[in-house]
């Protein structure tokens, strides 16, 4: 909640100063950024899976390391293809990728602690990471600066936050009779599962800037952190029951749980939109009025995202990443609709929303299935003749 409330706090106060323009920017290389963020996500799944089966800290540090390298690598030769993507200058772009080698590096904290369930230290981490990435960005913003000097103290503040983890951090490392060194196939599999995911999530806010004009893509932008609401609201619900789904024992039941609460979760937030909705030219202005009457429909995305995320998460717990190209084709279908039909914001959301909630039910129904066959079976307490 705490993570989540500052990054609303970042979105309203730069949509505020840095006029629909400037903010249509800000929010497309911080959709850049979460994509190329992608890796951190996935590691924290794969980490935490598998210290819930028993791997060593010291074999899970080391794979975190060499995907922060990675990474890290990638941030500095994407620069200028974003740059050019998004037409924005060298030194915006790479504030903005530059942070995504030190999620990765947290991440691998992140999954320890939730892997060994010690959800108390999580959460302060957690909410830290939202402070520390938010607040820097907000000050430069208040006095005056642009998007690549918010982007950079936003860099900043999560590097030190990374530093003072890993000192603070006292994760006993797990003995194992033979260490096993984990390879990072492991990471792309999941990886790709959540580059997906996050690419269903910020398509749009990537694909506005090249069929909306300027101010309809900062509007479009505005309406997005509804969106953003509705997907990240409900993380917790997945953190705190993933290792149970990584659990054959139990995945079934968490997959369902998971599922069930994310969809009640969704409905609250999407009513919750449609009457705060009006209220939008009063907090922003009313540069940004013709986003209000959409307002829900971008709330309704947000939530058929968390339900399909929710439903990935069970794919990467239990290995099987296939269900994924479910995922993929939706993306193919939204790209496709987006740059061939859809020339306002409404017609854009619109597509948002059809594909994300179709892609959401075809993966949580595949998701389930597979949790129903992985299952068990009873113990009968019944020998057989030959025993």
């Amino acid at each position: 909640m705490t993570a989540n409330v500052a990054s609303y706090l970042l979105a309203w106060l730069a949509s505020r100063w840095l006029g629909p323009v400037g903010y249509g920017e800000f929010a497309s290389l911080l959709a850049a950024q979460l994509v190329l963020a992608v890796p951190a996500l996935a590691l924290q799944t794969v980490v935490a899976r598998e210290a819930v089966r028993g791997k060593s800290t010291d074999a899970l540090r080391s794979l975190g390391y060499r995907c922060t390298a990675i990474v890290a690598v990638l941030a500095v030769a994407l620069t200028p293809a974003m740059a050019w993507l998004l037409d924005t200058g060298i030194v915006a772009s790479f504030s903005a990728l530059v942070t995504a080698p030190m999620l990765v590096l947290l991440a691998t904290e992140q999954g320890l602690l939730q892997g060994h369930g010690r959800f108390g230290t999580l959460s302060a981490v957690l909410a830290g990471a939202g402070v520390m990435k938010v607040l820097p960005a907000v000050i430069v913003l208040a006095f005056g600066g642009g998007a690549g000097a918010a982007l950079v103290a936003g860099a900043a503040g999560t590097a030190l936050l990374v530093a003072i983890v890993r000192v603070v951090d006292r994760t006993v490392s797990v003995s194992e009779d033979r260490p096993v060194r984990i390879g990072v196939v492991s990471v792309l599999a999941a990886s790709q599962v959540q580059l997906a995911l996050i690419a269903l999530s910020s398509l749009d806010l990537l694909i506005v800037r090249v069929v909306l004009s300027e101010y309809d893509a900062g509007v479009y932008a505005l309406g997005a952190v509804a969106t953003k609401v509705a997907f990240w609201l409900p993380q917790a619900v997945g953190v705190v029951l993933y290792p149970k789904m990584a659990n054959p024992a139990h995945s079934a039941q968490a997959v369902r749980s998971a599922l069930a609460v994310l969809v009640g979760i969704g409905a609250v937030l999407v009513l919750g939109a449609a009457v705060a909705g009006p209220l939008v030219p009063m907090l922003v202005g009313d540069a940004y009025a013709a986003v209000a009457p959409m307002l829900w429909a971008f709330a309704l995305h947000g939530a058929a995202l968390a339900v399909l995320q929710g439903a990935l998460l069970s794919a990467i717990a239990s290995e099987r990443t296939r269900v994924a190209v479910l995922a993929w084709a939706g993306l193919a279908v939204e790209a496709t609709v987006m740059l061939v039909w859809a020339k306002t914001p409404g017609e854009l959301i619109g597509v948002a929303v059809v594909v994300a909630s179709t892609t959401a039910l075809a993966v949580s129904v595949a998701a389930v299935r597979s949790a129903d066959r992985a299952r068990p079976a009873p113990h009968t307490g019944v020998s057989s003749p030959d025993a």
